[in-house]
């Protein structure tokens, strides 16, 4: 290398200066070693940068065009630092977040719009994705953070506790069950059911609330996703199992809950990649999520 970062300070300042004595103080160092200084660049460089003409220094073609290069280099050196100011006040970025569908109709936007609030230069992709795809998301890195109800563990992913999300059976308004303070499974067996899909994992957990084949009751209506299962609840096509978050989303007219006796929870949990730093801006909407569970 011909010439270093040193170098080209004392060679800027020089050229902003247009004296030894001005880059001497820019720089708060000597003006011998100024002089020192851009002699070897000089030397290094095999040209001269600078010309003294009746006790001034004029610079050379070749110093002109070097500076301009220089300026450009200074020019992203800022642009560098305007970012890090940016990151440090957390005023730009983007934050790249995957949810359950349930979650996306009822606690991200609460959160969402807190952080919004507190971050309005900050721009948040929302993915509602099934658990697979959420998993899938997080180990290719194209989400940051998932917030989930998904109990299968992965090696990869660390887990962060969020809801414990308790159970709770959702009735039509004036059904007779709903004058019981809890209800169980087999208050239910009877009942015309909006059941899920077992291939999800909600559906499987509503399943081994059942309990054997023998007790599993047949769905009037199958769907794979709770706050649709609210949906059906509302347009009184029978009762459903759905969990507290799923409740707090949309106004659910003519629904009353009441809780599942013994209490089982799908509990939301926080997913991030194991071993991997994450960002500000993920730091700041964990703070916000976790600040909604009280």
């Amino acid at each position: 290398m011909k010439i270093n970062l040193r170098q080209i300070e004392v060679f800027r300042a020089i050229m902003l200066s247009g004296s030894i004595s001005g880059a001497s103080r820019l720089l708060l160092v000597s003006q011998p070693a100024v002089s020192r200084l851009i002699s070897y660049t000089e030397q290094r460089l095999g040209f001269l940068l600078f010309q003294r003409i009746k006790g001034r220094l004029y610079p050379t073609p070749e110093a002109q065009r070097l500076f301009e290069e220089v300026s450009s280099l200074y020019e992203s050196v800022q642009r560098v630092n305007d970012v890090a100011e940016n990151l440090v006040e957390n005023r730009a970025g983007q934050l790249r977040v995957a949810c359950s569908p349930n979650i996306g109709q009822s606690l991200m936007p609460r959160a969402i719009a807190i952080f919004c609030q507190r971050y309005p230069d900050i721009r948040i992709a929302l993915h509602t994705l099934i658990p697979g795809a959420l998993l899938k998301g997080l180990l290719t890195h194209q989400v940051e953070l998932g917030i989930a109800y998904m109990p299968v563990a992965h090696p990869s992913l660390e887990i962060r506790p969020l809801y414990r999300n308790r159970i709770v059976a959702a009735l039509p308004a004036g059904h007779a069950l709903t004058a019981r303070d809890e209800i169980t499974t087999r208050d239910l067996i009877d009942e015309p059911l909006v059941g899920y899909n077992s291939d999800i994992p909600f559906g499987q957990l509503v399943q081994q609330l059942f309990g054997n084949d023998a007790g599993q009751p047949l769905p009037r209506v199958e769907v794979t996703q709770a706050h649709v299962a609210c949906a059906m609840v509302q347009a009184g096509i029978g009762v459903a199992l759905v969990d507290e978050i799923t409740m707090q989303g949309p106004i659910w007219s003519n629904i009353v809950t009441k809780p599942i006796a013994p209490e089982i929870n799908a509990p939301i949990d926080i997913f991030s990649i194991q071993f991997q730093p994450l960002s500000r801006l993920a730091v700041e909407f964990i703070s916000v999520l976790e600040s909604l569970r009280s």
